[in-house]
Formats: C-alpha cells, structure tokens, sequence
C-alpha cells in the first residue's frame, strides 16, 4: 500500500515540472492525446507496420518532457498484460498466411496480436504523457471549461483524490493492527470484517475533512477556475506539429 501511495505522489511530482511540453496550455496536450488516440485506434487489425511510425511521439515527448523511462514504462507494463491475452485467441483461431521470415511463415493471429500490443502501447502511453505533464486540477478545470458533464468529472476527481486517502488510511489501521497482533504478519479473516467496516468510517470522515478544506481554498465544481495562461501560438504551434503529421500518416502514408 505505501508504494501505491508513492505511485500517486510520483505523477504528482511529474507533472509539477518545469519543462517546455509542462507549460503547454492544457487543452492543448489533450486535444493533442485524443487526435493521436482515436487515429491509432482506427487502423486496421494487421497495420501493424503502418503503425510503426507512430512510436516516435511517446519517446520525442518522454525525451522533451525529461520523464524518466524507468517509472512511465512500469505503469504502461500493468495495461499490457490485458491486451495479450485479448489478442492471444486470434494467434489461435486467426492461422492465415501472413508473410514469411527466413522460411517462418507468420500467421495473421500473430500479426493481429502484435498490432493490438502497439496499439495498446501507444494509447496508454499518450495517455500517461498526458497526466506526467498536466497537473491533475488543471486537466480536472479545462475538462469543466468543455463543458463536459459534471457528473464525468465528479467521478475523475473523486478517484483521483479518495483513492490515496483510502490507501493511506487502511496502510496506517495496518500498521497498527501487527503493532497490537503479537506478531501477525497478515490480517486474519475473522478480523476482515471490522477492520473493512472501520476503514470505510474512516476513510469517508477523512474524504469529508479533505472536501471541506478543498471548499475552503474556494473549490467550486460549477465555478471551474482560469487557465494559468491564454490558448498561445506556441500551443496551436505544438498541436498542430503532432496532429498533422499523425493525420497524414494515417490517410495517405
């Protein structure tokens, strides 16, 4: 739990940098993210060269933004998983011809599969790149300024703040729990009950006091607050220097 909790504080800490692509207007960075999104998720099951180029924005922005590697490829690793075993069943059932290597045919299963890793891979790290350079409010205030639908973003912003509440909550009742079990290592299953029911009281008296301070320091969820600074060149300039290319890519390459 306290490295789940270092997890949420280490994008926190990301996205607090100081870096050109960090100051970019944040509607810029997440029109930029859905464009490139929904065109790599619109290319055929066995594009899987057509995508190739594609793979130089995550890395040009990861070197531009001074992310480091290590942490943004260990949250991409959690997502892929889910993705190969999806496409595990087309290797199976998918055994058409696709080309051959060195007298290796390779079958469209396979060449499906591999198209829905990168496509996977390439989603999940725009999305990434997006919460590593926009501070949570900020992405939470420009989402309100869209008009986006309260309700959409209540939920963002509840499990956003109340996940780390709760993680910090039930790793502090466990230390105390071994403190006071003679030696326990592990929560006992004739204790889960209470020891459920005592973390869901303390974690909504916790999320009221965290609330009531938001409310304080004038959080309003119909009042979103300005942007830090106006829609400039330089993010027309960023926006379109990613979306063009990837359209072009996309309709005529």
């Amino acid at each position: 739990m306290a490295s789940r909790v270092r997890e949420l504080r280490a994008l926190e800490t990301l996205a607090a940098g100081r870096t050109a692509i960090h100051r970019l207007h944040p509607f810029a960075k997440m029109l930029t993210a859905l464009v490139f999104i929904v065109l790599t998720a619109s290319y055929g099951r066995y594009d899987f060269l057509r995508l190739a180029p594609y793979l130089f924005y995550p890395f040009v922005m990861m070197a531009v933004a001074e992310l480091p590697y290590k942490l943004i490829l260990t949250r991409l690793a959690a997502a892929l998983p889910f993705c190969l075993f999806a496409g595990l069943s087309n290797v199976i059932f998918d055994r058409g011809a696709a080309f051959a290597v060195g007298g290796v045919t390779v079958s469209l299963g396979v060449l499906s599969l591999a198209t829905i890793l990168i496509k996977a891979y390439l989603c999940v790290m725009s999305a990434l790149l997006l919460v590593a350079t926009t501070p949570f409010p900020e992405l939470m205030a420009q989402l309100r300024r869209l008009r986006v639908p309260l309700s959409i973003v209540l939920v963002f912003e509840t499990a956003y703040r109340y996940v780390g509440v709760v993680l910090e909550e039930a790793r502090s009742m466990t230390t105390a729990y071994k403190l006071r079990g003679g030696g326990k290592k592990a929560l006992l299953m004739r204790h889960m009950g209470a020891f459920v029911g005592q973390l869901l009281l303390r974690g909504f008296d916790r999320a009221r006091r965290v609330h009531a301070a938001m409310r304080c320091r004038g959080y309003s969820l119909h009042r979103p607050p300005p942007a830090r600074h106006p829609f400039a060149p330089a993010d027309a300039l960023f926006t379109a220097a990613v979306c063009i290319p990837a359209a072009v890519l996309r309709f005529v390459w």
